[in-house]
């Protein structure tokens, strides 16, 4: 077992919430913050129900979170999302000081934390956020594959 248990169980809540997402017809990502191993934020991408581009899991996850502890800074928090997030994503992982990231697969269009960009990384910037993947990773490129493939069925109709 690469991770403990506690991560694994995390990613496993963010994989539900995929399921949810997969369900309503979204893009199947979710994703949950954590802050001293207990979830205190969850989302998933709800762009076509909001008819909103920034719905994605992470924002929706990140600003649960910030409600729930009346804080614009998450320091001490983990995200748990099952796809690598996109640049916006990624730049409100750093805005809201997340301290790790841990993501199932990576997204080689869009994904900003490795595939096609690295932004965390970036040393111009004043936060770093540690970067972990691998997680659940077949089970989260299967939702995102079941998902497309029904997409093009359903357009090829």
């Amino acid at each position: 077992m690469l991770f403990d248990e506690n991560k694994y169980n995390f990613m496993f809540e963010a994989l539900k919430l995929a399921e949810i997402a997969f369900d309503e017809d979204e893009v199947p990502i979710g994703a949950v913050v954590v802050k001293d191993n207990k979830i205190i934020g969850k989302g998933y991408n709800q762009v076509e129900k909001l008819n909103d581009a920034t719905a994605h899991a992470e924002i929706i996850a990140i600003t649960s979170s910030t409600n729930n502890i009346k804080s614009k800074i998450l320091d001490g928090c983990d995200l748990y999302v099952t796809v690598e997030p996109c640049l916006m994503c990624t730049g409100a992982i750093i805005l809201s000081r997340i301290e790790n990231l841990y993501f199932a697969t990576d997204e080689p269009k869009t994904g900003a934390c490795g595939s096609v960009y690295n932004i965390p990384n970036e040393n111009r910037l004043n936060h770093k956020v540690n970067i972990y993947s691998g997680i659940y990773e077949l089970e989260a490129k299967n939702i995102m594959k079941n998902f497309f493939t029904n997409k093009r069925k359903a357009k090829n109709k």
